[in-house]
């Protein structure tokens, strides 16, 4: 009895610790915390704003925009989602910022299974994804 009341403690200490450890290095190691954001609710600190999402989608995400403003940001676990819901700021993301939006976000998949991101799939935007855009229609997508 005294035993496995011994080990539930210190597993329990252990996952704290785990836990704490774990969100401090996320704060400490986030590069530049001054950047400015577009605002955002309250979030959890693992799981971000998963929390919030509930079906349906749209609706939420218009409820949040009702709240928040047309522009604002959610994380879904560590990744920062920006969400944009006036059709003039969108317009604006696809005339004016088209070229930064236009890369996939480099996860650590793309570097192991993409062959360090040089597949079609993790290719960032530029000289060598227009390279494997042309080669791709030329021989796989062609009627020859």
């Amino acid at each position: 009895m005294e035993a496995s009341f011994q080990s539930l403690s210190l597993s329990s200490c252990l996952l704290l610790l785990i836990i704490s450890l774990i969100y401090l290095s996320s704060v400490l190691l986030t590069p530049n915390r001054h950047r400015k954001l577009p605002p955002s609710p309250p979030s959890l600190p693992i799981i971000g704003h998963l929390h919030l999402l509930k079906p349906p989608l749209h609706r939420t995400l218009h409820r949040l925009s009702q709240s928040l403003g047309p522009i604002f940001s959610l994380r879904f676990g560590s990744r920062l989602v920006v969400i944009v819901s006036s059709p003039s700021a969108v317009e604006e993301c696809f005339t004016k910022n088209d070229i930064v939006l236009a890369n996939r976000p480099m996860f650590l998949s793309g570097k192991y299974f993409a062959y360090n991101y040089t597949s079609i799939v993790a290719t960032p935007y530029g000289d060598h994804w227009r390279n494997q855009r042309r080669l791709m229609s030329l021989e796989i997508f062609s009627a020859s």
